[in-house]
């Protein structure tokens, strides 16, 4: 397999490793939005959020909340994006699981901000809400 994340994880490549578990493994992004930018990476190879399985996704978070609180303690930072792509159109580019972790600041100038879309009405909101639940079921 031609995955840099897999090559990071067997150790073929090295990293600045934040955090290493049985099941996961942090590292710095090499193209940080801010400085201390980390990304955590199931060391199991799934694509992305649609083929992760439930085991990988029910340990993940208690590692998230814990680098979250590392990160914010030892950058001094003022918050926190916790961000995941998606395929192509989400923005992926490595296809290998990954949640990036960037610390942020007051008035760092960055915004992740977007024109928002507005539902022509209560009922086309609902229409919405019920289709995605449909697919829960």
């Amino acid at each position: 397999m031609d995955c840099i994340f897999c090559k990071i994880i067997s150790g073929e490549i090295p990293s600045a490793k934040v955090y290493e578990d049985d099941d996961f493994i942090a590292i710095l992004d090499i193209r940080p939005v801010h400085l201390g930018h980390t990304l955590l990476i199931p060391k199991k190879h799934f694509r992305n959020i649609y083929d992760t399985d439930k085991e990988i996704g029910e340990k993940i978070y208690p590692v998230l909340v814990k680098l979250a609180n590392a990160i914010k303690s030892a950058l001094n930072c003022d918050g926190l994006n916790i961000v995941q792509n998606n395929e192509p159109a989400g923005g992926q580019e490595v296809f290998h699981s990954h949640i990036h972790l960037i610390p942020r600041y007051e008035n760092d100038g960055i915004r992740f901000a977007i024109k928002h879309k507005q539902y022509e009405s209560n009922e086309q909101m609902a229409e919405f809400a019920k289709k995605i639940a449909n697919k829960l079921k």
